[in-house]
């Protein structure tokens, strides 16, 4: 059974940066795409940021310039750095790993920016 747990949230100053992990296990083949969604209280979750083969990147206009995703495949792990972070990135950040079909979701990692 595939899980993906999330790390590396936390409470930071407007400014700041953080780095998200999502660590994949439980696949017999490698989760080739991978997302990054956020769910800001009272608002629908949104893309943030998608890795597909570990090459092709794709970022919300929100976050372009600023976040970043990428992977290490010996890890399993997908990683989000988020730098200059303002205070309406605060959300909390789930991982998405899509394979053959199906869809897997992490527990999800609170990030809280603050003013």
């Amino acid at each position: 059974q595939v899980q993906l747990v999330e790390s590396g949230g936390g409470l930071v100053q407007a400014g700041g940066s953080l780095r998200l992990s999502c660590a994949a296990s439980g696949s017999r083949f490698s989760i080739n795409a991978m997302d990054w969604y956020r769910q800001a209280p009272g608002k629908q979750r949104e893309l943030v940021a998608s890795i597909i083969t570990g090459v092709l990147t794709n970022y919300a206009d929100a976050v372009k310039g600023r976040f970043t995703i990428s992977r290490d495949n010996a890890k399993n792990t997908v990683y989000l750095q988020m730098n200059s972070l303002k205070p309406e990135d605060t959300a909390v950040y789930y991982c998405r790993g899509r394979l053959g079909g199906n869809e897997y979701w992490g527990q999800g990692t609170q990030v809280t920016v603050s003013s």
